[in-house]
């Protein structure tokens, strides 16, 4: 077969491989593999706070305690300011968790948590109501409701900022859930295109034309894995520095 039909048949299967299988009931092999990254994360926070000193001797240990100070600060001190350690579990917990669950994606054989939306709709959901029961808590219920509007403006103008602000504020639950899911399944669409053009065009190495290109394919395959590695991460701390501006708008005075 033609190499380049052979791609385009193997496309097609790719894509259907990040379909929800289910696996026992209504369980799909994503919600295995959400499982098996809150036991990975789980295992980390529990395994690292049992080990941690004022100097750092285990390298592993310091790398996720130097990541936690990162969401203490930079997430949680410099986005919400005032109040904001109270915010800092939840923020690590969010950060480590999806950070986890894009790197396990980037395993061959595994599948990302994030690679679904109905996994990426529960966390924008869970971010959704902290920030908003956070604002009902510091302003009240219909105090929060209020403050949905910024304060000082002419009382015929509060109506219709409000009505625009609530949309705004609804759409934070779906553009969290997509832009998360958008680019974790484009990523690793890319990384499986990239894997089967170069597998498909070592194995018609016997042309050398093909040969080099298949060479090519495989270096444009490091590339996108290391760019995937570091998409990986910028999605965890867009997903969490998000919900933390989020947090401060509900939770300050406007």
């Amino acid at each position: 077969m033609n190499p380049l039909e052979e791609l385009a048949n193997g496309v097609t299967h790719l894509q259907h491989s990040f379909d929800s299988a289910y696996v026992v009931g209504p369980v799909t092999q994503y919600i295995v593999w959400m499982v098996v990254c809150l036991a990975i994360t789980l295992i980390v926070v529990l395994v690292c706070g049992r080990k941690l000193s004022l100097v750092p001797k285990n390298k592993f240990v310091h790398m996720v305690e130097y990541g936690y100070d990162f969401v203490r600060k930079d997430m949680g001190e410099n986005a919400i300011g005032h109040g904001y350690k109270k915010h800092v579990p939840f923020l690590a917990t969010l950060f480590f968790f999806i950070l986890i669950s894009n790197f396990v994606g980037l395993i061959p054989g595994c599948k990302t948590p994030t690679g679904t939306i109905s996994v990426t709709w529960a966390l924008s959901l869970v971010s959704f109501v902290y920030f908003n029961w956070q604002g009902i808590k510091a302003h009240g219920g219909w105090g929060y409701i209020k403050s949905i509007a910024p304060s000082g403006l002419p009382k015929v103008m509060v109506p219709v900022i409000w009505f625009f602000e609530f949309v705004s504020l609804v759409l934070r639950l779906l553009t969290l859930a997509v832009r998360l899911y958008g680019n974790m399944f484009a990523g690793h669409m890319a990384l499986g295109i990239f894997a089967l053009a170069t597998t498909v065009f070592l194995q018609s190495i016997t042309s050398s034309i093909v040969g080099v290109v298949g060479i090519g394919w495989f270096a444009l395959l490091l590339a996108m894995y290391a760019l995937e590695c570091l998409v990986a991460f910028l999605q965890a701390y867009v997903f969490t520095i998000l919900s933390a501006v989020y947090i401060s708008l509900a939770t300050s005075e406007h």
